[in-house]
């Protein structure tokens, strides 16, 4: 059959056009290689409908020259990724023949017959040659070779190229990033997995708002904790696929606001591992857990430190029990039962907070608040775009998919406020931001920190804030 593009160049860019397109389409996400633009179709053998050839560097002396014009007379030029001709119709001012057509169809006499490529069964990816029945990864979906064609799942992945471009090619204030900690997982396991603290409780909610008293004209246009508290402020941990950002955070508040209050006499960073496998009623854990309860916790049982009681490196193991204890020893002081499970540390010591309050979700109240004793907690509404964020001051942006709306219940963050600022953003308007540590390890965001705009409670970040107190006692006052 005559390949109806295969006319005189000049007749050809509605036909060549509309089926490199209607190719395009068939094979969505394949480029057409640099090389390509051949005067016949060059998409042809593009994909799994018509797979690479196996005979490399060898083109017409492989499968034969043919008299005439013959469309079936062809091979891939994989090197360009595109396809080329082995008959004499392919002699043209704009040539599309292979590469040895000359030095074999023209030099040499004697032509062997021309015989149709052959394949072998399977399937083929991105030039490699899988077996019928092979499984491969594409980010977060399975693709199983069946019938010399693939099929794949349809999950949603938590990283998505289109919603990085989205961002970076626009002017939103911030920009996106590929991680490669994300990559794999679909955007339902991001939810689940990658934040876990669940919705505030009413018990929370209708706690009485603190107000401080430092008068507004005397707070900076930017503030740091870590500058004026160097050496007392702990820096972010990676909660990885433990769903338990309510326990980093509270840790994390907790151990900055003991050290700020002893005035550096106590400046271990707190175990989120502690809370994660001791304050388990319910046996949340690494499945989402409630600041309410955590705070309980270091009130009634307190946490040893960091360096006590690490990071399990698998937190989903089912042997992952509470492995201190502790006794109070009548005056409201608690002290371990246990030796640290980090056999080469040595102190114990439990550290108590008094109970928590909940700080004004006015603005200056909240800066209020960080400047005279120390960073808080903040619970905000987490949306796919955050994932991805990288640098600058972080907005919500328009949701390229309405898939992440399935996962409302397990969109809830806590994270911990360390300061604000003020700087050019988004069409390069001055604009407001708090900064904010979160658990997602130092490789994510600006070394494991993020702004978000401040005073418009963006992603609900000024919704709710929580703060509290070191439990010291005459002999741990400095």
């Amino acid at each position: 059959m005559t390949d109806p593009c295969r006319q005189p160049l000049e007749s050809l860019d509605f036909c060549y056009s509309e089926k490199i397109w209607m190719e395009q389409m068939y094979f969505t996400g394949r480029e057409v290689g640099p090389g390509a633009d051949f005067s016949r179709n060059d998409t042809i053998l593009q994909g799994t409908r018509f797979k690479r050839t196996i005979f490399k560097g060898q083109y017409c002396r492989s499968f034969g020259c043919c008299e005439d014009r013959d469309d079936g007379c062809v091979t891939q030029f994989y090197e360009v990724n595109a396809v080329c001709y082995c008959d004499k119709f392919c002699e043209r001012e704009n040539s599309d023949c292979c590469p040895d057509y000359k030095s074999f169809c023209l030099e040499e006499k004697e032509w062997p017959p021309h015989t149709k490529p052959w394949y072998p069964e399977g399937c083929f990816r991105n030039g490699q040659h899988f077996e019928e029945g092979s499984i491969i990864k594409e980010n977060c979906n399975s693709c199983t070779c069946s019938g010399q064609q693939w099929k794949c799942s349809q999950h949603i992945c938590l990283i998505q190229s289109e919603l990085i471009e989205w961002v970076n090619t626009g002017d939103y204030g911030w920009t996106a990033q590929n991680y490669s900690q994300f990559w794999g997982m679909t955007l339902e396991e991001g939810f689940k997995y990658r934040l876990g603290t669940l919705p505030p409780s009413p018990t929370l909610l209708s706690m009485n708002e603190m107000t401080t008293s430092l008068p507004m004209t005397d707070l900076p246009e930017f503030f740091v904790a870590s500058y004026k508290w160097p050496g007392w402020i702990h820096g972010p941990l990676d909660q990885k696929n433990c769903a338990a950002s309510w326990a980093f955070s509270t840790a994390s508040v907790a151990a900055d606001r003991i050290a700020i209050q002893s005035k550096g006499r106590y400046t271990a960073n707190l175990s989120p591992q502690n809370l994660i496998s001791c304050c388990a009623k319910n046996r949340h854990g690494c499945n989402s857990g409630s600041i309410d309860r955590a705070w309980w916790f270091l009130r009634k049982r307190g946490l040893v430190s960091h360096a006590c009681y690490p990071l399990f490196k698998n937190q989903n193991a089912t042997n992952n029990e509470c492995a201190m204890a502790s006794r109070s020893d009548g005056r409201g002081k608690r002290h371990a039962t246990k030796p640290c499970p980090n056999n080469t540390e040595k102190s114990n010591r439990i550290y108590q907070c008094s109970p928590p309050y909940r700080v004004s979700s006015n603005e200056t109240e909240i800066m209020q608040e960080i400047m005279q004793n120390g960073p808080v907690q903040a619970i905000m509404k987490v949306r796919e775009d955050f994932f991805h964020y990288k640098a600058g001051i972080y907005r919500h942006v328009a949701s390229i998919n309405e898939e992440s709306e399935k996962y409302r219940k397990f969109q809830t963050h806590a994270v911990k406020l360390t300061g604000w600022g003020t700087l050019r953003g988004a069409q390069g308007q001055k604009e407001k931001f708090w900064i904010a540590a979160n658990s997602w390890g130092k490789a994510w965001g600006e070394n494991g920190y993020f702004r978000i705009l401040r005073g418009v409670n963006e992603s609900d970040i000024e919704k709710l804030i929580i703060a509290a107190w070191g439990h010291l006692t005459s002999s741990d006052e400095p």
